[in-house]
């Protein structure tokens, strides 16, 4: 099957249908967070810092690298964002903009082979995107929407999809380095979002071969307690053919729902993985060492014949 290979500069993670799920981290993302995208504008880059190593510890295995800004200057900021993370951490990483300026002034300074989030099926997209996902030898996350917009067909976004892996084989790009994403959407406004994704997910598996990511939160969009189903759409997803989404590590239902699936997928042989997370430490002797071996004198005593 498929591997896709992403890297840094010293670390590699591989994306593909026999592996753990891969979480990439979405936090460092100032959409809807007014105070980093105040710090971020103003070259103040310790909420990005602190983001990135939070996620990292909480189970995330890439990082999702925004910088979104309205009226800043989102090359110059993504590229100063992507040279902090990687200074700080080795995992790889997604270089995330709708500006095709800001992705190539992400490309030039990342060290590694990128994940580049992303690509649409208008034509114009494509004849920006592409040939800079050939010229640094990244891979690309392939939107599967064009000029109509978004489909709620499902086989409308896999002809979308499968446009854009062979157009980028046109230019030299293989189908190891596209990754699809299905396009979630909020299942409170559209109650079968979640089938669509699913039927959508298991043809890219099994015809375009090809692996998949998605922005995992869409799905609980409005609703309450949105873990709860942000965690039950991806084991789904995941069953389904999902081989990693952007999603917020921070939340533990999320992470455990990811490595759950992957003991119940087979992909985390022995439950390796679970059990070196989630196994808990023997518990400390309890009471003073003479309280100790008092208890046990007792318990010698009692198994004896008697007092003598």
């Amino acid at each position: 099957m498929t591997d896709t290979v992403i890297s840094s500069a010293t670390r590699e993670v591989v994306i593909g249908f026999n592996r753990p799920f891969v979480i990439i981290g979405e936090r460092i993302n100032p959409t809807g967070r007014k105070i980093l995208a105040a710090e971020m504008a103003a070259g103040d880059f310790s909420r990005v810092e602190a983001d990135a190593r939070a996620q990292i510890e909480a189970g995330a295995h890439m990082l999702d690298v925004n910088a979104g800004i309205p009226l800043a200057d989102e090359p110059a900021i993504l590229a100063k964002a992507i040279q902090l993370v990687q200074s700080i951490t080795d995992v790889p990483l997604s270089i995330d903009s709708s500006i095709v300026a800001a992705l190539e002034a992400g490309l030039k300074v990342y060290k590694g082979k990128a994940l580049v989030n992303s690509v649409t099926g208008e034509e114009e997209r494509l004849e920006q995107v592409l040939p800079l996902i050939k010229k640094y030898g990244a891979a690309v996350v392939a939107i599967s929407n064009d000029e109509t917009g978004i489909s709620e067909d499902p086989d409308v976004r896999f002809e979308v999809a499968k446009r854009i892996v062979h157009r980028a084989m046109d230019h030299g790009i293989p189908v190891s380095d596209v990754v699809v994403d299905p396009l979630v959407m909020p299942i409170g406004a559209i109650n079968l979002a979640g089938v669509q994704v699913m039927r959508l997910v298991r043809r890219l598996k099994d015809e375009l071969k090809v692996n998949s990511t998605c922005g995992a939160s869409n799905v609980s969009f409005g609703l309450p307690a949105r873990d709860g189903i942000n965690s039950a759409f991806l084991t789904m997803a995941i069953a389904s053919g999902l081989t990693s989404a952007i999603t917020n590590p921070l939340h533990g239902d999320i992470v455990r729902a990811c490595m759950g699936a992957d003991v119940m997928m087979g992909n985390d042989p022995n439950c390796a993985q679970w059990i070196r997370r989630f196994r808990e430490a023997a518990p400390p002797p309890t009471g003073a060492p003479g309280e100790v071996r008092g208890r046990r004198e007792v318990g010698a005593r009692r198994r004896g014949s008697g007092p003598a």
